[in-house]
């Protein structure tokens, strides 16, 4: 069975086959129009090649937002929760690094890296979140959004699951790259 993906090309003018594309025009702040780089020429899913890099360090940090409510936010704010699985916050912490350090078992086409570190940090965003910051960092050919991305997300999981019997109103409302460096092109998230 073949798969493939068909674009137009504003910037061609003409229809195309993978890579899919995105134009310039679509998106004038882009220097030229990109690819998508996990499809091989046929359109199949393919590794990217990093062979041809050169090793940099490289730093990611994500944040996910998990809405608790305010009862739950009131039962943490003074300290970690306790429940019957451990301390809330610990094992959301635990959880959050050893998914980091598992995300190529996870995500399909990711390259196994070894972290040179994983940071989880865990605050209160009154009046009924807390937001959970992942920051990897590895000296390697690829970057490591993937890794603090997951951490954060596992985190928050976490987060649900050690709550869940306190309410099943919890919402893990947003996961999202805050900045990334260290790689062809940085990137830094603004909250606005």
């Amino acid at each position: 069975m073949t798969f493939s993906l068909n674009c137009f090309c504003k910037a061609q003018g003409q229809k195309s086959s993978v890579p899919l594309c995105v134009s310039k025009n679509l998106f004038p702040f882009m220097s030229e129009p990109r690819s998508l780089t996990h499809l091989n020429a046929a359109g199949q899913p393919s590794m990217v090649d990093v062979g041809g890099k050169i090793a940099t360090r490289r730093v990611a940090r994500a944040r996910s937002r998990v809405v608790v409510g305010a009862e739950i936010l009131a039962l943490v704010q003074a300290g970690d929760l306790p429940t019957r699985k451990g301390p809330v916050f610990q094992t959301a912490i635990l959880a959050g690094v050893m998914a980091a350090k598992k995300t190529a078992d996870l995500i399909p086409l990711c390259h196994p890296l070894g972290l040179d570190d994983c940071q989880i940090r865990i605050e209160v965003a009154a009046p009924d979140a807390i937001l959970i910051e992942c920051t990897a960092t590895v000296t390697g050919k690829t970057g490591v959004e993937m890794e603090a991305l997951t951490g954060a997300s596992v985190a928050a999981l976490t987060v649900y699951d050690m709550c869940k019997a306190l309410s099943h109103n919890i919402v893990i409302s947003e996961t999202r790259l805050l900045e990334k460096t260290g790689g062809k092109q940085d990137f830094h998230h603004v909250d606005e």
